[in-house]
């Protein structure tokens, strides 16, 4: 307890009152008239840039012992650089005042009903929402220098959503927006952050498709504030963390029971989803993230979570804009996106003329179960099942070292051409079954109709210097197996006769992921061109090679974004077959991912064997103009022997220097765009220094795995 010294002292001082900064416009004239620059002040306070960012303009005040230290410095600044002028400072104009905290009433937002409309960008000034608490600033958040690139085309703004899509919540109860804006939260407890982000916020985005349900609010909460909210800072256990919950006992687990709110099946996690039933068309539910409980994961997302939270929220405004609201892992976020662009149902009227939910055409409506050889061992349907089960995977392969020539030995790099986007590329007009699958004995092979086809490709002859097209292993088929329909069309089109015994075909097709190619292909390109790379027109490839040496150093935070993107094409396609998790889980029961109708092992196995076709095209043309062939391949990475650093150094070119059509092309000229809407890029190896081992070379190209959560 503390003495009646300490205490009268602590009363003396509240009696004198708190030292009195000076405004936010001359804290910023007399730090500029010393030359000192924010980064510079913040390393000699101990604090972040952001937050000496926030000093600048109001948006929040030092607190004790850093309170009276910038006090002491901005008096010495005052006395040497006294003003000039009396209101503002010559060298810059001043900074808007914030706003006075007011008391408002909750009142009802208008709803505006906007069908196909993607989220808006928000503007760098936003009039507030009726019933929000308080904008503290408008002003646009400092961010890097984006470069001099063409900017995309943003949608209208949806005035029921005026902040955007998301905020990020920091411990003194700033929720920092996309373009700037700054909101004061006061909530003190989850579900007081709950209530406010669905009455006053105005965060939120519209649907997708005119079909769809709008997004719900995103609120990404920082470790202190976390701490602020009542939940621990780290979640920890003998599980991985994306596994671990919060027990059903955890106070903030029963206050959120006691208010009538409830959460989804995955409980209280780093994703937790927060929701009351709908009232007819408006939903009750706000997404979280809690960034100390690795919500965004380094693996999808880079640095992005140790961002400033005005920074985060560009970055994940930027991927909401251009993709969707995160509502999970970037693999819930590419299967998020399927269901956004293709409602399962739409509204229709029935024979009596009233309006009723009905099947949306061309979308994955229900629950299927896959064929015995199309799912995974654990499945139901394959128990008892033993003639074998479809394995397209992507390539994993090394060249025998016995099949390597002196020639190649003796070449000095290994330069490695990673297919950005391979599966994404794999996805186009791609016709995959919409519905159950047909048992056919004895079918004539069609390449129009998707599925799963039990047929002897062992007697395809290739060069063995080539992995074969057939298998992951890149190793020849010894006998009768299953094949998805792009891996049997493929050796026909290689001039063989295929003879399918028996196959798993589904007759009700469609083109299901063209609407999420076009838009994850649209958000890469622009992403890519926001970061200084030159993508579709005439690009030429040293122009693409030199701008990729470069593009992550020219926005970081970008650089995160369009990692998220290309993670959540490989996960999205991975979560078509996600597997059992959790400890619960026993062998032969269903798990709760079949429950749902994007549960589908047939579609993830045709973008796989596209891509891995698509692959071996290219390496089997690069051999028939060139005579050079692999080395090695690993997912979309392949790795060939070369006399220099550059792929220009051994890929086949055409008589204007161009890299020949139909192998591995740098950048995009317009019809590869249309066509693939991929770009290759290359990296080297020197082999002279680096010892020759090709297993050891390969590089990036993650494969396409069974995603968790």
């Amino acid at each position: 307890m503390a003495s009646q010294e300490e205490l009268f002292a602590a009363v003396d001082a509240l009696l004198e009152g708190e030292p009195q900064l000076p405004p936010p416009e001359e804290r910023k004239r007399l730090r500029e008239a010393a030359g000192v620059t924010q980064a510079r002040l913040a390393q000699v306070l101990q604090t972040t840039t952001q937050t000496v960012k926030n000093w600048d303009t109001g948006r929040s005040e030092p607190r004790p012992p850093r309170r009276q230290a910038y006090l002491r410095l901005l008096e010495g600044w005052a006395a040497k650089y006294p003003k000039t002028t009396p209101d503002a400072s010559p060298a810059s104009p001043p900074e808007p005042e914030p706003v006075p905290r007011t008391s408002t009433t909750n009142t009802p937002r208008r709803p505006v009903d906007v069908p196909q409309q993607t989220t808006p960008a928000p503007p760098a000034v936003s009039p507030p929402s009726a019933g929000a608490r308080r904008v503290v600033s408008t002003k646009q958040a400092s961010t890097p220098h984006r470069p001099a690139a063409k900017k995309v085309a943003q949608p209208a703004l949806d005035q029921r959503f005026p902040h955007g899509p998301l905020g990020v919540l920091d411990g003194d109860g700033m929720v920092y927006c996309p373009g700037g804006v700054v909101l004061d939260c006061p909530a003190t407890t989850i579900t007081q952050l709950v209530e406010w982000t669905l009455q006053d916020s105005g965060i939120g985005a519209a649907r997708l498709h005119r079909n769809g349900k709008d997004a719900d609010p995103l609120v990404v909460l920082t470790a202190s504030a976390a701490v602020k909210l009542g939940l621990p800072e780290r979640l920890e256990g003998p599980e991985a963390r994306r596994s671990l919950r919060l027990p059903e006992d955890h106070p903030v687990v029963r206050q959120i029971a006691r208010a009538k709110w409830k959460l989804t099946q995955r409980g209280f996690g780093p994703w937790p989803r927060i929701y009351r039933p709908a009232k007819g068309s408006e939903r009750q539910c706000v997404q979280l993230a809690i960034l100390s409980w690795d919500a965004l994961d380094a693996r999808a997302w880079g640095e992005a979570a140790d961002l400033p939270p005005a920074e985060l929220a560009r970055v994940l405004g930027e991927f909401a804009i251009r993709v969707i609201t995160p509502r999970g892992s970037t693999a819930v976020c590419g299967l998020e996106l399927m269901t956004a662009l293709r409602p399962p149902t739409r509204a229709a009227k029935d024979a009596s003329g009233a309006w009723v939910s009905a099947p949306n055409p061309g979308a994955l409506t229900a629950v299927v179960d896959p064929a015995p050889p199309e799912a995974p061992a654990e499945h139901p349907v394959a128990q008892g099942w033993t003639d074998g089960f479809l394995d397209e995977e992507a390539y994993q392969w090394v060249r025998d070292v016995d099949l390597l020539s002196d020639e190649e030995c003796l070449l000095p790099f290994a330069v490695g051409i990673d297919i950005n986007t391979a599966f994404l590329a794999a996805a186009a007009r791609l016709t995959v079954g919409l519905g159950s699958p047909v048992h056919v004995d004895r079918p004539s092979f069609d390449k129009k109709v998707p599925g799963s086809w039990y047929v002897d490709l062992s007697h395809v002859e290739l060069d063995p210097r080539l992995p074969s097209p057939f298998t992951s292993t890149g190793e020849r088929p010894s006998g009768p197996a299953w094949y998805q329909t792009n891996s049997v069309a493929y050796a026909q089109e290689l001039g063989y006769e295929v003879t399918p015994v028996e196959a798993f075909l589904r007759y009700e097709t469609g083109a299901y992921l063209d609407p999420w190619h076009d838009r994850l292909r649209a958000a890469y390109v622009a992403t890519m061109g926001d970061l200084g790379v030159p993508v579709g027109g005439d690009v030429g490839e040293r122009a693409f090679l030199e701008a990729m040496e470069q593009h992550k150093q020219t926005d970081p935070g970008l650089a995160c974004v369009l990692s998220a993107i290309k993670s959540t094409v490989k996960g999205g396609i991975g979560k078509l077959r996600e597997r059992p998790q959790g400890r619960h889980y026993r062998d032969g029961e269903r798990w709760p991912a079949l429950e749902r109708p994007t549960w589908r092992p047939d579609i993830r196995a045709a973008v796989i064997a596209k891509a891995r076709v698509n692959m071996h095209r290219k390496m089997l043309n690069v051999a028939k103009a060139t005579g050079r062939y692999p080395l090695a391949v690993l997912s979309d990475c392949v790795v060939y022997p070369s006399p220099g650093p550059s792929p220009l150094d051994f890929l086949p070119l055409t008589e204007d220097g161009r890299i020949l059509p139909g192998t591995f092309r740098l950048g995009a000229s317009p019809g590869m765009a249309k066509l693939e809407g991929v770009q290759e890029m290359a990296w080297a190896v020197d082999l002279m220094e680096q010892g020759y081992n090709p297993a050891r070379h390969i590089k990036g190209g993650d494969a396409v795995m069974d995603a968790g959560e």
